[in-house]
């Protein structure tokens, strides 16, 4: 799959992936900042992407950055139809700051397949298909 990308900054850096089989791409900081303990930021990545209709990129966390400094993602889809810069939203759940520098890789973008569906309101929970689970929420599946 092609995907077209502009880099806005020279330092922009295009994603990456390690290894040939890894899921997610790189996605790196296009500028020095900091985010302060138990707060969010965007941080901006320098690049606008195109992603082809009927795929979207998930932005998900780095493993590395959440285990060593309980940094996680928030607000992680990019839709096919976007053109703006590519943003990151970064969440530190630890107490201490987190200071990143230019070209330090902050988060992952995976693009997957975006089915559309037509939604067939029916009028009662009745009409719903059965399931083994039935209304079990949340916990109700095990410990």
């Amino acid at each position: 799959m092609n995907v077209k990308i502009n880099r806005l900054t020279p330092q922009a850096r295009i994603p990456t992936r390690s290894n040939g089989t890894d899921a997610g791409y790189d996605l790196y900081a296009a500028a020095d900042g900091r985010i302060d303990g138990k707060r969010r930021d965007i941080v901006n990545t320098g690049i606008c992407i195109a992603i082809p209709e009927g795929y979207y990129g998930r932005i998900a966390p780095r493993s590395g950055l959440a285990v060593k400094h309980g940094i996680d993602v928030l607000a992680g889809v990019v839709d096919s139809g976007y053109r703006g810069e590519v943003g990151v939203v970064l969440q530190n759940l630890s107490y201490m700051d987190f200071e990143y520098k230019e070209g330090d890789r902050i988060a992952q973008l995976i693009i997957e397949k975006c089915h559309g569906v037509t939604w067939e309101e029916v009028e009662t929970e009745k009409d719903l298909v059965s399931s083994e689970r039935g209304e079990g929420g949340f916990g109700s599946s095990g410990n």
